[in-house]
């Protein structure tokens, strides 16, 4: 008879660090140390600032103490001046929606997460807008209405930051809404709120942005998904997403167009930062796809 596997538990580590010589030495023996196998590891030495990134996905017997791991790589740290975070596979994040008029980028997320494409769990969604109520509880999820009315925007920010403790929400996805996040509700959130949005070359602000970018006769369409800072729509970006359009297209087929990069790009760094892979480079990010 073949032998039983012996049951494991997968982990991701992240870690940065000034770089030197005996890093993944340091790691990959500490690992070993434990029993632990390497599933999947990558690396990157940011010249420019002299610091090392690092993401190791490994298997690591069952009876391991996650405490002990923990232990274990604090322990290393002050040698190497790690920065470093240890993830259970197992554990999905928890990921509220906000939203607005717009349900294209909603959709999107909820079939994905529906269909095992994304592995997350969407806990709740919440908008300004009553508008998206039916399809979000078409998936049996929670809908928010939060109009920024007789309060004003603090006491709708203070609503939403309820929610989020409330669900025990690890990440916040801006899924089209159209509201200016104030700069202490964002460093409330640091890392944990990924929004997108347009992009073009040129640049176009303000109302109607498609039409203004048919009226140039732009030949790309894009969108960019970000980590949300106080400076508007200028966090680290995750991931861009682009499409080529020419003379044919109206205003309202770019409209289309974009719709759909903005799905793609969302879709794909709410993945990343899912799955660990993607750490924070000062004002940039490093992804490890």
């Amino acid at each position: 008879m073949r032998p039983v596997s012996e049951p494991v538990n997968e982990y991701v580590l992240t870690l940065s660090c000034p770089d030197r010589p005996g890093i993944v030495a340091a790691v990959s023996g500490l690992l070993a140390e434990r029993g632990c196998n390497i599933v999947e590891s990558q690396q990157f030495g940011d010249g420019e600032t002299g610091t090392y990134f690092m993401r190791v996905q490994f298997a690591a017997p069952g009876d391991t103490d996650p405490d002990g791991l923990r232990g274990a790589f604090a322990a290393l740290a002050p040698e190497l001046g790690l920065e470093w975070r240890l993830h259970p596979l197992a554990e999905r994040p928890r990921v509220l929606i906000m939203v607005s008029k717009g349900g294209h980028c909603l959709n999107d997320l909820l079939y994905r997460t529906r269909s095992g494409l994304l592995d997350i769990d969407i806990v709740a969604v919440a908008s300004n807008h009553p508008d998206l109520r039916p399809l979000t509880q078409s998936y049996g999820i929670d809908y928010h209405h939060l109009p920024a009315g007789q309060g004003g925007k603090a006491a709708q920010e203070a609503e939403i930051l309820t929610l989020v403790e409330h669900y025990r929400a690890d990440l916040v996805v801006l899924a089209r809404y159209m509201q200016i996040l104030s700069d202490d509700f964002c460093a409330k959130l640091p890392g944990a709120i990924i929004n997108i949005h347009h992009s073009f070359l040129p640049s176009f602000k303000g109302a109607r942005p498609y039409h203004q970018a048919h009226a140039r006769g732009v030949k790309l369409i894009g969108a960019t998904a970000h980590y949300v800072t106080a400076d508007l729509d200028e966090g680290p970006i995750i991931e861009q997403e682009v499409a080529r359009v020419d003379h044919t297209h109206s205003p309202e087929e770019l409209v289309a167009v974009g719709r759909d990069v903005e799905c793609l790009a969302l879709a794909r760094a709410v993945r990343w930062h899912a799955e660990h892979r993607v750490l924070l480079n000062g004002d940039r990010t490093v992804v490890f796809r």
